[in-house]
């Protein structure tokens, strides 16, 4: 199972108990993946489409809780709820104007819905459960929700802009997805809509990974630091050794020819241990200075032979 799907069984399972925040999870299912008709009865047909069953049943309980009577028949992967017509007028006006919902923006974000915070989560819920989707974190941080209408997206992003989230709009063909890409604000997001147990999961792989890439990065650092000194000290012999063939480390004043010694005695040591081993001690930056005074008479010799 995909950590996008165990995120969706969690939030199924989350049945707010205050009316308003039903309503408002509801209206975001319907201007999503709800379907509506009013027959010659003046019977209203409801129908979700969704490949998650358990989004489904999501609708039909919210439908269900709502109205007190439904009739599901799910023979074509949807539920499909047979209402009587005795509607409140917040869902009356709700699914009478779904269509300027899904063109304009505004007429959702009016209070008519989301009168509260706790409506404002639900609703997101209801956006996720029908529209959404989120990676794995072990392999990248990426939540989105896709929308038909730009203006609902630039809604959508203004939502969460509202709980301190940042949501981007991208259009890819005829759909415009709201996207979050910073792992610690999907974490935020999953708090909103009602999923402590995904975001415990996915605050654990975060932790991990930081300190993966913590150990990586020091490794990675203390290695190139390792080659660094490999690499001088591969050089500082070099020079010593060019200077006992062509003058002899004798000819070299104290203070060298010991350095001199020590470096061919010692070539795996630091500079630090170099300056420790020298009597009396020398620091390290004094150990460097010697060894850069070996280096220039080394060149000096080469350019004269």
């Amino acid at each position: 199972m995909s950590f996008s799907q165990e995120v969706k069984d969690e939030l199924v399972s989350k049945l707010p108990s205050a009316r308003h925040c039903q309503i408002a999870e509801l209206t975001a299912l319907i201007c999503t993946i709800g379907k509506i008709e009013i027959d010659h009865e003046r019977k209203l047909k409801i129908t979700f489409d969704s490949e998650h069953n358990a989004v489904l049943k999501k609708c039909a309980w919210l439908l269900d809780k709502l109205f007190g009577f439904s009739r599901i028949d799910n023979s074509k992967q949807a539920y499909k709820v047979l209402e009587t017509v005795k509607l409140l007028y917040l869902v009356e006006s709700v699914l009478r104007r779904k269509r300027k919902v899904v063109d304009e923006k505004d007429l959702i974000w009016d209070g008519l819905v989301l009168q509260q915070s706790c409506c404002k989560r639900a609703f997101l819920r209801g956006l996720f459960l029908a529209t959404g989707s989120v990676n794995n974190p072990e392999k990248a941080y990426h939540l989105e929700m896709v929308f038909l209408s730009e203006n609902f997206a630039e809604g959508v992003c203004s939502l969460l802009k509202d709980m301190q989230l940042e949501g981007k709009v991208v259009q890819r063909k005829k759909y415009y997805v709201v996207y979050i890409k910073d792992g610690s604000m999907i974490v935020d997001f999953l708090n909103n809509i009602g999923a402590p147990l995904s975001l415990m999961e996915m605050e654990n792989i975060r932790i991990l990974k930081d300190v993966r890439n913590g150990i990586n990065r020091r490794v990675n650092c203390e290695t190139a630091n390792i080659h660094k000194t490999v690499s001088a000290a591969r050089k500082q012999i070099e020079d010593i050794e060019l200077i006992e063939r062509t003058i002899g480390i004798k000819k070299l004043p104290d203070n060298l020819r010991q350095m001199a010694q020590l470096r061919l005695d010692e070539p795996d040591a630091t500079l630090q241990e170099l300056g420790e081993m020298l009597n009396p001690p020398v620091t390290k930056s004094g150990v460097n200075h010697r060894l850069r005074k070996i280096s220039q008479i080394a060149a000096d010799l080469s350019e004269k032979s």
